[in-house]
């Protein structure tokens, strides 16, 4: 579900089958860069720039207002690689420039998390979904404050002016932040409106 969008790309919470880090032990957003790419030289210097910038303000974000990251980091790791697995649709061999789509998970490591000290692991592609049912996605609070510091500190401390910042609004169903084009009252996220 994207949450935040600006020229520099769009926030997503994972769908709740593939979260990989828990909302109690840190949580887990994605960064998508402005367009698809399947590495991140494919970006020109200006897309690159902006997405840096994003990604920076939502690790920021994450780390000032998430209870649990108090005296906790950031692991930010890039993936796209499940997209190659040979079972991955479509199936069959795969070739990275055809159906990689690069994108920056941002983990959330706080000190109570489990294994705390040692680099995240990760599920085989066989396995994720099991692994990912034991986790929760970060709340709607959580993700409406990572939003709103995220916002400010695009404007405040890399300089993106308003027309780069796509308006969002929460999501009268489930109260998560969501893209929108308009300030109705009554928006829907994508998730809400796919159970209509």
């Amino acid at each position: 579900m994207k949450i935040f969008q600006c020229d520099g790309g769009h926030i997503v919470l994972p769908k709740p089958s593939l979260v990989l880090m828990s909302r109690e032990d840190g949580g887990n957003l994605l960064v998508n860069p402005p367009r698809e790419v399947w590495e991140r030289s494919e970006l020109n210097p200006d897309e690159l720039t902006k997405w840096s910038f994003l990604v920076s303000a939502t690790g920021r974000a994450m780390l000032d207002v998430l209870p649990q990251l108090t005296d906790g980091c950031i692991n930010y790791w890039e993936a796209g690689n499940w997209a190659l697995n040979e079972q991955a649709e479509p199936v069959g061999p795969k070739t990275p420039r055809l159906h990689r789509k690069m994108h920056l998970h941002l983990l959330g490591r706080g000190r109570s998390a489990p294994r705390w000290g040692d680099a995240p692991r990760f599920p085989d592609f066989t396995d994720r979904f099991s692994w990912s049912s034991a986790f929760e996605r970060l709340s709607p609070e959580e993700c409406r404050a990572i939003v709103i510091a995220t916002e400010t500190a695009l404007r405040s401390k890399y300089g993106l002016p308003n027309r780069s910042i796509a308006p969002w609004s929460t999501c009268a169903g489930c109260g998560y932040p969501t893209c929108t084009d308009s300030v109705k009252s009554h928006i829907l996220c994508e998730e809400c409106t796919n159970k209509l």
